[in-house]
């Protein structure tokens, strides 16, 4: 997924599930390294922007 324009807020559903289960991810810092937060257990990494975009699966928008 070529999209690179995220937003701080924005909720991100990853290729793999966390070790928690969770698909779903808030987006809580911008720059080179992301920092993404788990919406089921609250755990937060930073993931360089490249490797994001790869992992990506889809951009959840405020409908759904």
């Amino acid at each position: 997924m070529e999209n690179n324009n995220y937003e701080i807020g924005t909720k991100i559903i990853l290729k793999k599930k966390h070790p928690c289960g969770g698909f779903e991810w808030e987006i809580t810092r911008l720059g080179a390294d992301i920092k993404i937060k788990c919406l089921t257990c609250g755990r937060s990494l930073f993931i360089p922007r490249i490797d994001l975009n790869k992992k990506i699966k889809k951009i959840i928008t405020d409908g759904e």
